[in-house]
C-alpha cells in the first residue's frame, strides 16, 4: 500500500492507523511495542518514529510505502 505524505513526515503510529492496519492508537502502540513492526527492514519500537518519503513499513505481511507529498 502507498501512503502519500501531507507534510514532510508522518509518525509510525499514525501511519499504521492511516493505512488501516491499526484500528486505534492503542492497537498501533501494542503492535509496535510487541516488535511486530519493521521500518526499512529493522524492528522499530518507537511509536513516534518519524517516517519520511522512501521509508517502508512492514507488519502482518503488509508493506506501507511512504511517498512524497507531490507524488
Amino acid at each position: 500500500m502507498d501512503l502519500v505524505l501531507r507534510d514532510e513526515f508522518i509518525k509510525l503510529g499514525q501511519a499504521l492507523k492511516a493505512a488501516g492496519i491499526a484500528e486505534s492508537g492503542v492497537d498501533a502502540k501494542e503492535r509496535i511495542l510487541n516488535e511486530e513492526v519493521l521500518v526499512n527492514g529493522e524492528v522499530c519500537t518507537m511509536r513516534g518514529k518519524k517516517l519520511v518519503a522512501g521509508d517502508v513499513v512492514t507488519t502482518d505481511g503488509e508493506e506501507i510505502h511512504i511517498l512524497p507529498a507531490n507524488h
